[in-house]
């Protein structure tokens, strides 16, 4: 422990670089926006923003019209109050104005105030038209600011709405100076209170700030977790022999896991290793898996003969069990090291530190929880007392009351056996549970209960939702949950305004080439979720006719342009021009619907750019997140695919019956197919967050089978029938104890107001539940069902 480091400075929570491919698509693309249009904050242009922006914004909401005199006047006074706050910032105070993007020289504005002149009465003389406003030669998208609204007898003119949405640009020349702002902006709106309308407000670096408090909202839970651990262990470990009780052991097998996830981090953060959020649940799972491997080498030590020298009950002990938690510990492991391919960053660090930890706490298990088992034994083996660890008898004395036999005596075992006496639990499995399972009729309630678990898995499937709903990663009492709520609620008929880049070199003027472009832009607007398209040498040629211009050679093309760029500044950042003023790359826009989800919007630009006759790039900054949808499902297909192929040959070599191990491989593809299923159907969608888990759910759902498989396996008895009963009789009380643990484990996070970890504990419980369903009910039938294949065994 004394090398191992535990800082903070290696913490990683850039939800970008966590959450989203790392060889995304859309970040190439990007790049090559950045590189081609260049931009500043004195001429801003929010459509033209290659990323987010620095920015606040705010919904105002009235649940009549919010279009009123008082409405709007409560919405001038908070936007004054925006625009005139004061933020101190190294001894000198700053506003708005300070740190604000510029067109023209002034900061940017909000259309609907432009409108009415910021004059709340204005309203009763302005016939506003939807999506689109004309005044004096100028447009205004006011779908942008106008949200739900209602237009008069089916024409463009707006007769109500019921919200406004203002923003606030500002420059990125100071990030500590900005993120101050934002900081003043967000206490200040959160304080605002009005009878008229109904304020939800997010910045550009809200989320990045909501995301960053999750790990501190389930802190508090790792205590009452191992406390929960430790009790859990210390009951089910609990007999009411004084000598034989494992109490100590128990308590030991928890610290062994709380030293493993230490050790782990702690050796990953000295190699420099980022610390990601989503590893913040890792000791959940880790502590599940130290105690199965307790509960484990607890049952094979009671196996043992009690008249044996310490030493050889613990080399007994290890025969029996370090297969057991071998397999577990490899297929856990190795499952987590393939998620490490992943190209989510949030993906790789958490199986890194999983599949570490894990490797450091089988390390522990088989040496430090040993060695305590050890300690232990050589104080039964003496007859000591648990707690006092002073000699007691073996029987009662004479004379002596029952209080002094329940506390004071202890160290009876089975004269017969020479073994520990047989647990209640292990008991109830061999002659009860043991011999229903195997029974004919029981078989066939078996086989149907698989076939419904089996159909309802493969329905969930079929319904299973993919990606990252942004807002679910920010705490459920986020004021950005009502942000969120109240943009999809208000503003959900339009989408994204995405960049089209012409790249090559082309010959604007020349009427074939033009063609080609213009069919290129037709295809893009038969789309059904395309609204429509703005060009610049669409606005050009509209221009040139217009004044009568003559512009089909390359000569005048270029020479009356810069004259039409003067009257429409804007465009100027839509061409990227030579040194000798010829155009090497342009850009023009198309405006999105939100009537097709966001993967077959982003999918289906793309292949439109790729299918037209012109080199075309499409782009916009929230393509970054949406390249989630591209990669997720296949990512993980073969990542689980690769994983099961592993876990096969492990078994095979670690387990002397190849058709013992495919019917782990087996158990392992059933486990995974339900959890996928029930999933879907319990509201978990496949993203980043699901996909660490079901990587997860690869090693943990060989679990328990493998324990099965392998004592089914190592059955003295003859018949397939009686190894079932053996086997589960051996370790059946075992696995019950490793799985009540792990989901005892995580229970409290289901508590937690983080959708990550809540979607920890949905999955941990179905692999869990499902696990523990297949090991203890439908492999042992599906094994004693082989019983003509005996040679096999």
């Amino acid at each position: 422990m004394a090398i191992l480091r535990t800082d903070c400075d290696r913490m990683s929570n850039d939800i970008e670089e966590q959450f989203t491919p790392f060889d995304g698509q859309a970040k190439l693309e990007r790049k090559y926006i950045q590189e081609t249009f260049t931009g500043n904050d004195s001429t801003f242009s929010r459509l033209r923003l290659s990323t987010d922006g620095n920015y606040a914004t705010l919904i105002a909401t009235n649940d009549r019209n919010i279009l009123t005199v008082e409405s709007l006047q409560d919405i001038l006074d908070l936007d004054f109050q925006v625009r005139s706050m004061v933020v101190q910032f190294d001894n000198q105070s700053f506003e708005y104005v300070d740190v604000c993007a510029e067109v023209m020289g002034s900061c940017t504005s909000n259309d609907i105030l432009d409108i009415i002149k910021t004059n709340a009465s204005n309203i009763d003389t302005v016939n506003l038209t939807f999506p689109w406003y004309n005044s004096n030669s100028r447009s205004f998208p006011l779908y942008l600011s106008l949200g739900n609204v209602k237009l008069l007898n089916e024409s463009k003119v707006v007769e109500s709405a019921k919200a406004i949405q203002l923003y606030y640009y500002l420059r990125e020349d100071n990030k500590t100076k900005t993120d101050l702002w934002l900081e003043s902006f967000i206490k200040l709106v959160s304080n605002i209170s009005s009878a008229d309308i109904q304020v939800s407000y997010s910045t550009s670096m809200s989320m990045q700030w909501e995301f960053e408090k999750s790990p501190g909202s389930v802190i508090h839970l790792f205590s009452i977790t191992y406390a929960i651990a430790i009790t859990f262990s210390i009951i089910s470990c609990w007999r009411l022999d004084n000598v034989r009780t494992k109490v100590w052991v128990a308590a030991c097998g928890v610290l062994s896991t709380g030293l493993a996830v230490l050790s782990g981090f702690g050796l990953l953060l000295l190699l420099d290793q980022p610390f990601v959020m989503t590893v913040a649940s890792c000791p959940f799972m880790i502590l599940g898996i130290g105690l199965d491997d307790m509960f484990i080498m607890i049952s094979c030590w009671q196996r043992t003969s009690v008249l044996d020298s310490v030493p050889e009950r613990l080399a007994y002990t290890y025969k029996d069990a370090a297969v057991s938690i071998t397999i577990t510990t490899l297929t856990d492991a190795l499952a987590l090291f393939l998620g490490c391919s992943s190209p989510f960053g949030s993906v790789r660090s958490f199986c890194l530190y999983a599949g570490i930890s894990i490797c450091v706490c089988y390390l522990y298990s088989i040496t430090f929880l040993g060695a305590c088992m050890a300690l232990n034994g050589q104080r039964e083996a003496e007859n000591k007392h648990w707690f006092t660890c002073a000699n007691i008898p073996e029987d009662l004395p004479s004379r002596s009351s029952k209080a002094f036999g329940m506390c004071c005596v202890g160290g009876s075992y089975d004269r017969i056996t020479e073994k520990e006496e047989t647990e209640v639990v292990s008991h109830m499995f061999e002659r009860f549970y043991g011999p229903f399972l195997t029974h004919k009729s029981t078989k066939v309630c078996v086989f149907f209960l698989y076939a419904g678990y089996l159909a309802v898995s493969i329905y969930g499937c079929f319904n299973l939702n993919e990606g990252l709903d942004i807002r679910n990663l920010a705490l459920d009492d986020s004021y950005l949950i009502k942000y969120y709520n109240d943009q999809g609620q208000h503003f959900a008929e339009y989408s994204c305004n995405v960049m089209v880049a012409v790249k090559q070199p082309f010959a604007y003027w020349d009427a074939d080439e033009q063609k080609h472009l213009c069919s290129c832009i037709s295809h893009f607007e038969s789309l059904n979720f395309v609204n429509g398209t703005l060009a610049w040498f669409l606005s050009f040629v509209q221009y040139a006719n217009a004044t009568n211009l003559n512009i089909s050679s390359q000569e005048s093309f270029l020479t009356h342009l810069p004259d039409f760029l003067e009257l429409n500044a804007m465009f100027k950042h839509d061409i990227n021009f030579t040194a000798d003023t010829k155009i090497r790359a342009s850009r023009f826009f198309v405006q999105t619907l939100n009537n097709a989800s966001t993967k077959d919007m982003m999918i289906g630009l793309r292949k439109t750019a790729e299918e037209c006759q012109v080199d075309l790039l499409v782009y916009h900054p929230a393509f970054i997140y949406f390249d989630q949808y591209t990669v997720i499902m296949d990512n993980t297909i073969q990542t689980i695919m690769v994983a099961v192929m592993v876990m096969l040959v492990v078994s095979l070599i670690l387990i002397p019956s190849p058709l013992c191990s495919l019917w782990v491989a087996f158990a392992i593809c059933s486990v995974i197919v339900g959890v996928t299923g029930f999933m879907a159907l319990w509201g978990v969608n496949l993203d980043s967050i699901s996909m660490i888990n079901l990587v997860m759910c690869i090693g943990f759902s060989v679990d328990f089978s493998a324990h099965i498989s392998y004592s089914f396996v190592s059955s003295p008895k003859s018949d397939v029938n009686e190894k079932a009963i053996d086997a589960m009789a051996r370790l059946g009380y075992a696995i019950l104890q490793g799985a009540l643990s792990t989901i005892l484990g995580v229970l409290v996070l289901s508590m937690s107001g983080s959708y990550i970890f809540r979607t920890f504990f949905k999955i941990v419980f179905l692999v869990i539940t499902f696990g523990l369903l297949h090991g203890l009910v439908f492999i042992p039938v599906f094994l004693t069902l082989l019983g003509a294949f005996g040679k096999w065994f």
